[in-house]
């Protein structure tokens, strides 16, 4: 588990669409051929970044209010709102000009399927993930969404308030072609090569002696950091059975370790399962409603399928989140190899059952 680790991390980053992306991909599917297996890299397109479509967001917002267009501050409006609560909009396609891929396998037989699953790729960094800023990252995340919804109403009655809220839009839709331009990729040590060597690892025990009734999936997912992009990929081709157990891990380098019961930035998606049964007290983990930003089981929760993912918090956020601090020293080991134990007790919870 840890050479995997240590194979990932020492890639400067693994950002969405680049060429440390495939190159992450190719190192993930020689690992699984030395391992026995015959995995799959399966590329589709996607967003390099997601600042691009939030700077067409706030361009909608910042003059709608500043030109007293209410209809195109309205616009903005519904795009903002589509974007943070993950449902699909029509000009996605324009921001979807990069490459990535998953990276997948599988084993054992079965009526049921467990997948384990994992996002791969790094951020880049951004001005609200510094350490003095990001414990403020939900609050000003709802700020920002009540200014959004106040700025129809700012353009329709014109005067000061349009006025300010345009420039702080316009300010803001700067601020991201700045990030976009200068910006780091970070190495993703913690989020998420953590929870992939977690993944694999688990996926490589339970694959030499699969449960009776159960198939065991693998899904490395890229494109998570910019839009779940990943995951959302796996539905549109039916890799994914329709009744799959999903268990997802995210971010498990330090902290505290919880299980997430549902997750939303807007609207909010309750997760559902048998899996989200097994982990109630389960040893070292507390529940938790996630409302900081979203995980590849968010658009597979919102199809209906069972979700579970676990994650580790330190004062309330991931540890060294999008930062450039999110680097191999920074990660707590034996924090990582707890996980593995918590999440092969919750899965053999899930086996005592049955498929």
């Amino acid at each position: 588990m840890r050479e995997l680790w240590e194979e990932l991390v020492s890639l400067p980053h693994r950002g969405t669409g680049s060429p440390r992306e495939r190159e992450a991909a190719g190192l993930l599917a020689a690992r699984l051929r030395r391992l026995g297996f015959a995995p799959e890299v399966r590329p589709f397109a996607a967003p390099a970044s997601w600042g691009p479509e939030l700077l067409f967001i706030s361009l909608l917002l910042g003059l709608g209010a500043l030109l007293t267009c209410w209809q195109l501050a309205a616009l903005g409006v519904l795009a903002f709102w589509a974007y943070f609560d993950g449902y699909p909009r029509p000009w996605e396609r324009l921001f979807a000009r990069a490459r990535s891929q998953n990276v997948l396998a599988g084993a054992g037989e079965g009526g049921r399927t467990l997948v384990l699953m994992a996002h791969y790729d790094t951020a880049k960094t951004y001005f609200a993930y510094h350490p003095r800023r990001v414990r403020g990252f939900r609050a000003n995340f709802l700020l920002n969404a009540l200014l959004a919804f106040l700025a129809p109403l700012a353009a329709w009655r014109g005067g000061w308030a349009g006025g300010a809220l345009g420039a702080y839009f316009l300010l803001q839709a700067a601020l991201l072609a700045w990030r976009e331009l200068t910006a780091p990729y970070v190495n993703g040590a913690n989020d998420n090569a953590s929870g992939v060597a977690v993944a694999v690892d688990l996926f490589r025990e339970l694959a030499a002696a699969p449960p009776a009734g159960w198939r065991v999936l693998l899904a490395l997912t890229g494109a998570e950091e910019t839009g779940a992009c990943g995951a959302r990929e796996l539905l549109r081709s039916g890799w994914l059975p329709a009744d799959a157990v999903v268990l997802n891990v995210d971010n498990v380098g330090r902290g505290r370790l919880f299980y997430v019961t549902g997750e939303g930035m807007l609207g909010f998606t309750r997760y559902r399962g048998r899996l989200l049964l097994a982990a109630r007290n389960l040893p070292g983990a507390a529940p938790l409603a996630y409302r900081l930003a979203y995980f590849d089981a968010g658009p597979l929760a919102r199809r209906g399928l069972e979700t579970l993912t676990l994650i580790t918090l330190q004062d309330g956020v991931p540890a060294n989140w999008h930062w450039p601090s999110d680097t191999p020293e920074n990660v707590d080991w034996r924090t990582v190899e707890e996980v593995r134990e918590r999440a092969r007790l919750l899965l053999e919870r899930l086996f005592a059952e049955g498929p």
